[in-house]
């Protein structure tokens, strides 16, 4: 173990990678939101240098066909799968969670990447709230519905992962608003507490996700930085990120108060979580530049009790047990 070396703020995703080469090799590893400009196709690309199989996906078709070209022009040899997933439409996400019990392969390590973004009060299909459907309830199911796929990958020396990113923001808020998750109510709404919100429940779940599977499944959660993605991009999130300190009256990023990273450099973390070996005896870990980084977590999103309560609510709205 001590030959792998130490990260930083300023490795990059593809120096991870490289230094666990061989935990990635043979690996099948599904990645969600990978549009161009943004973590997951990074993640995917460099991974993709040394798995058997990345799965990508997204809700549009065309612009999952741009991730897997550019991925496929830098890494000719990479075995890349679209998959087309909405994660707030529990509608899609079962349809996709069927194509992938349909593959031959087992799923060795699963990215929750996708987000909503931070964006005003709206909608899903099913009557929830988007960035908790999205970030959150959306994963949930779909991770509930391919679980058998990932205990496949289990031997006697590996288990499988699954990965939440999450963000420093989570530590922003007050927490869990178990009320706004059912009834979320325009009045007291805020684009930046749903955000906050969401983030906390990443990490609720990995905690909880890891203690219910009794070691069958090694979940983690992680703060990728802050970084200049299509996400922070976005012209309705601007005021919300303004509020939160992220970007400046000017709308440009906020460095002063906030150190950022390059896209290269905030996607090291989710592969360090996803591949590391030596945190396969810390579950339910939160992770911070490459590194374990519990103690950056606040108290409301590291509570058992919160974490079982998230858990047992959101199996209620789902409307099945998540059971292994």
């Amino acid at each position: 173990m001590s030959t792998f070396p130490a990260f930083s703020f300023t490795t990059t995703a593809d120096e991870v990678a490289t230094a666990f080469a061989q935990e990635i090799q043979g690996k099948n590893v599904l990645i969600t939101g990978c549009s161009l400009n943004g973590l997951g196709c990074e993640t995917a690309r460099v991974i993709a240098k040394h798995a058997n199989l990345v799965i990508i996906t997204g809700y549009n078709g065309e612009r999952l066909k741009l991730s897997e070209d550019a991925i496929k022009k830098e890494v000719p040899n990479a075995n890349i799968r679209p998959l087309n997933l909405d994660l707030s439409s529990f509608a899609a996400v079962r349809k996709a969670a069927a194509e992938v019990n349909a593959y031959s392969e087992p799923i060795h390590v699963l990215i929750h990447n996708a987000a909503a973004g931070v964006l005003p009060l709206r909608f899903t299909v099913d009557g929830l709230e988007t960035q908790i459907a999205t970030d959150h309830i959306g994963p949930f199911l779909f991770t509930k519905l391919i679980v058998a796929k990932l205990l496949a990958a289990t031997t006697p020396s590996y288990t499988p992962r699954v990965v939440f990113v999450s963000s420093v923001a989570h530590s922003f808020g007050s927490g869990i608003d178990f009320d706004a998750i059912t009834h979320p109510n325009a009045e007291t709404y805020t684009d930046e507490n749903a955000y906050y919100m969401a983030k906390c429940a990443n990490i609720l779940t990995a905690i909880e996700l890891s203690k219910r599977s009794k070691g069958a499944i090694h979940a983690y959660s992680l703060h990728p930085g802050v970084i200049g993605t299509n996400i922070t991009q976005r012209k309705e999130s601007v005021s919300a990120l303004q509020a939160m300190g992220i970007l400046g009256p000017d709308e440009l990023p906020n460095t002063k108060d906030f150190p950022w990273k390059t896209i290269a450099q905030g996607a090291a973390t989710t592969v360090a979580a996803s591949f590391d070996p030596r945190i396969s005896n810390k579950p339910g870990s939160y992770l911070d530049d490459s590194q374990i980084a519990n103690e950056a977590v606040a108290a409301h999103s590291s509570d058992p009790a919160n974490a079982e309560r998230l858990w047992t609510l959101t199996e209620e709205m789902i409307g099945e047990e998540f059971t292994f």
